[in-house]
């Protein structure tokens, strides 16, 4: 298995950390764009800091740039960074794209199917023409005429799709180079993932081996049980949040994901207080066990079995959000948590 990481560049301390993850031998660190900083930016300069890590954007969101425009900054992220450079792709959700950005999000999956046929074919070099259900280029009704970029690509980019619903995890089988997954059971991950992931391959005549599976988790040890009981607590009101306060009123792809491996009730529970404004409450109802099951958190024995875990659900690439107060204690546990999935991954 791979390392990776996940951070989103709001601070100085955040390229020290970048910088330093390298030096311990992580394989890839992703940039996120939620509501805050945007990725491309930071990837250019975490480019020049670094040299061998691979670097993705994760994610950039589709809808609030034209495909040409992903693929331009795709093209010039590869090539400054000597082809170090992953394309993480995903939807977001209605909150983020009409909330903040004004653009419509209907039709999430025809738009993410043709950004990534848009995209390719730009990285093809040739003149782009375009008749989709959601984009057209040109665009017609004018004196305009197909272009090409004056720039190609001059290394292969690999394209990372982050998807949860079952048409969203067929459409990444189908195209992608890899599934940027998260709220990941690795016991209940068969039906609720994986099982969509490879109706995609098989259509088109791919196979898992073709699909880095790319999946996260916070990681952290605990010293002792009574440890890990405070960890666990600590991390409650942070999974109500995503179950009940992520997406909009009406969409909520975490909630969806937790439902379908097992928690049905007690997420739907949790959103509906979390909705109320029953914060505390919302908490409470999260279990030990939904927080131990998506997570890389315990002693570091329990740590190093779940990896094995992981890697026998047929995961890849871990990426692993270290938890910490400090930067030096985020890079401690950074640094233990690769040695044991290099442990795991040698079988040792």
């Amino acid at each position: 298995m791979r390392t990776a990481t996940t951070v989103e560049a709001s601070s100085p301390e955040t390229t020290d950390f970048v910088v330093e993850a390298e030096k311990l031998g992580l394989d890839v660190c992703w940039v996120a764009e939620a509501w805050g900083t945007d990725a491309p930016s930071a990837l250019g300069f975490y480019a020049a800091r670094t040299s061998r890590m691979l670097l993705g954007s994760g994610i950039m969101q589709v809808g609030t740039r034209t495909p040409v425009s992903v693929a331009q900054t795709a093209i010039t992220l590869s090539n400054l960074s000597a082809g170090r450079f992953l394309l993480g792709l995903g939807a977001s959700g209605p909150q983020v794209v009409e909330g903040l950005h004004g653009v419509p999000f209907a039709h999430p999956l025809a738009r993410v199917r043709e950004t990534v046929e848009i995209v390719r074919r730009v990285f093809e070099g040739g003149k782009i023409s375009y008749d989709g259900a959601e984009f057209r280029i040109p665009l017609p009704g004018g004196d305009s005429v197909p272009m090409r970029l004056s720039v190609r690509p001059e290394h292969e980019i690999p394209v990372y799709l982050a998807t949860l619903s079952p048409a969203m995890l067929r459409l990444t089988g189908e195209v992608a180079d890899g599934w940027l997954g998260t709220s990941f059971v690795p016991e209940g991950a068969g039906d609720a993932y994986f099982r969509h992931l490879d109706e995609g391959l098989a259509r088109a005549g791919r196979a898992r081996r073709d699909l880095d599976v790319c999946q996260g988790a916070e990681v952290a040890f605990a010293r002792d049980e009574e440890a890990l009981s405070a960890m666990v607590a600590g991390r409650k009101k942070e999974l109500a949040f995503s179950l009940g306060g992520m997406g909009s009123a009406s969409t909520n792809f975490y909630n969806r994901a937790y439902s379908r491996q097992g928690w049905a009730e007690v997420a739907a529970e949790v959103r509906q207080r979390w909705q109320a404004g029953d914060r505390d409450g919302a908490a409470a109802l999260v279990t030990d066990d939904m927080v131990l099951g998506t997570t890389l958190i315990g002693t570091e024995a329990m740590v190093r079995s779940r990896l094995r875990v992981w890697r026998d659900a047929g995961v890849d690439t871990v990426r692993l959000y270290p938890a910490g107060d400090s930067l030096d204690a985020r890079l401690a546990t950074l640094a233990r948590a690769i040695e044991l999935v290099r442990e795991v991954s040698a079988g040792l």
